[in-house]
C-alpha cells in the first residue's frame, strides 16, 4: 500500500477482514488511509507494522491492541511528536524503529514496560532532549542508536542496567557533555561509538569496566582532552578510534596493557606530541595510523616490539625527524608510509 493516497474501498471491508494479516506495510501512505487500515480492525495477529515516512501527527489508538506486534517500523514519520504512554502495552514488541522522527521531543516513561525489546532506533530524532530514567528497565535491549540526537545533553543513569546491550550508538550527539558513571555496568557492551561528540571533554573511569567491549570510536571528540588510564582494562578491545581528537596531547601509559588491540587510529590528533613508551606491549596491534599529526616529534624506541604490525602510516607527522633502529625489528610489516615527513632524515 505504498504511496496510497486514495483508497475508498478500504472503508467498505469488514473489521474482521485484517484478522489474519502478518504484516502491514503503509509506507508513505496518507493519515486518512493509516486511520482506515488500523482504527477498527482486527489486528491481532500482525507481527510487523509499517508506518515509515507517514505523515502522522499521533499513533492511531488501536495499534496498541496489536499485542503480537513484533515490529514497529516509523522511522521519518517527520510530524510526530510524541508517542502515548498505551505504547507500553506491545509486551511483544521486539524492535521499534524511530529513526529520522525530527519532531520527537521525548519517549513517555511506560516505554520501559515494553520488556522483549532488542532494538530501539532513535538515530537522527534532533529535537529529542532527553530521555526516561525508566528506559533502564529494558532488560532485553541489545542495541540502541542514538546517533545525530543533536540536542540530547544527558543520558540517565538507569543506562546501567542495560544487563543484554550490545551495541550503543551516540554517534553525532553533539551537545552530550558527559557519560554517566553507570556506563561502566554495561557488562554485555561490545561496540561503544561516541565519534563526532564535540562537547565532551572527559570519560568517567568507569569505561574500563566495559569487559566485552570490542570496538571503540572516539573520533572527532575535539574537546576530548585526555583519557582515564582505567582504559587499559579494556581486555577485548580491538578496534579503538581516535581520529580528530584535536585536544588530546598524550595517551595514558596503561594504553599499553590493551593486549587484544589490532586497529589504532590516532591520524589527525594534531596537538598529540608523543606516544608513551609502553607502546610496544601491543602484541596483537596490526594497524596503526598516526597521518596527519604534526606535533609528533618522535617515536618510542619500543615501537619494534610490536610483532604483529602489518600497517604503519606515518604521512604527514611534519615534524618527526628519524625513526628508531628499532623499526628493523618490525618483521610483520607490510605498508610503510612515511609521504609528506619533510624533516625524515
Amino acid at each position: 500500500m505504498k504511496k496510497c493516497v486514495n483508497f475508498p474501498t478500504l472503508s467498505q471491508i469488514s473489521s474482521k477482514g485484517f484478522r489474519n494479516l502478518r504484516l502491514l506495510d503503509l509506507t508513505e501512505a496518507s493519515p486518512t488511509i493509516v486511520e482506515n487500515c488500523i482504527q477498527g480492525r482486527n489486528l491481532n495477529n500482525v507481527k510487523w507494522l509499517c508506518l515509515k515516512k507517514c505523515m502522522i501527527h499521533k499513533l492511531p489508538n488501536n495499534l496498541f491492541n496489536c499485542l503480537q506486534l513484533q515490529v514497529l517500523d516509523l522511522a521519518q514519520c517527520l510530524n510526530l511528536k510524541e508517542l502515548p504512554s498505551s505504547i507500553g502495552q506491545l509486551n511483544a514488541l521486539q524492535e521499534l524503529d524511530l529513526a529520522g522522527c525530527w519532531s520527537l521531543q521525548k519517549l513517555p516513561l511506560s516505554i520501559g514496560q515494553l520488556s522483549a525489546l532488542q532494538e530501539i532506533d532513535l538515530s537522527e530524532c534532533s529535537n529529542l532532549k532527553i530521555l526516561p530514567s525508566s528506559i533502564g528497565q529494558l532488560n532485553a535491549l541489545q542495541e540502541l542508536h542514538l546517533s545525530g540526537c543533536s540536542n540530547l545533553k544527558e543520558l540517565p543513569s538507569s543506562i546501567g542496567q542495560f544487563n543484554a546491550l550490545k551495541k550503543f550508538d551516540l554517534a553525532r550527539c553533539s551537545r552530550l557533555q558527559k557519560l554517566p558513571p553507570s556506563i561502566g555496568e554495561l557488562n554485555a557492551l561490545q561496540k561503544l561509538d561516541l565519534s563526532g561528540c564535540f562537547d565532551l571533554k572527559e570519560l568517567p573511569s568507569s569505561v574500563g569496566q566495559l569487559n566485552a567491549l570490542q570496538e571503540f570510536y572516539l573520533s572527532r571528540c575535539s574537546n576530548l582532552k585526555e583519557l582515564p588510564s582505567s582504559l587499559g582494562q579494556l581486555n577485548a578491545l580491538q578496534e579503538f578510534y581516535l581520529s580528530r581528537c584535536f585536544n588530546l596531547k598524550e595517551l595514558p601509559s596503561s594504553l599499553g596493557q590493551l593486549n587484544a588491540l589490532q586497529n589504532l587510529d590516532l591520524s589527525l590528533c594534531s596537538n598529540l606530541k608523543e606516544l608513551p613508551s609502553s607502546f610496544g606491549q601491543l602484541n596483537a596491534l596490526q594497524k596503526l595510523d598516526l597521518s596527519r599529526c604534526p606535533n609528533l616529534k618522535e617515536l618510542p624506541s619500543s615501537i619494534g616490539q610490536l610483532n604483529a604490525l602489518k600497517e604503519l602510516d606515518l604521512s604527514g607527522c611534519s615534524k618527526l625527524k628519524e625513526l628508531p633502529s628499532s623499526m628493523g625489528q618490525l618483521n610483520a610489516l607490510q605498508k610503510l608510509d612515511l609521504s609528506g615527513c619533510s624533516n625524515l632524515k
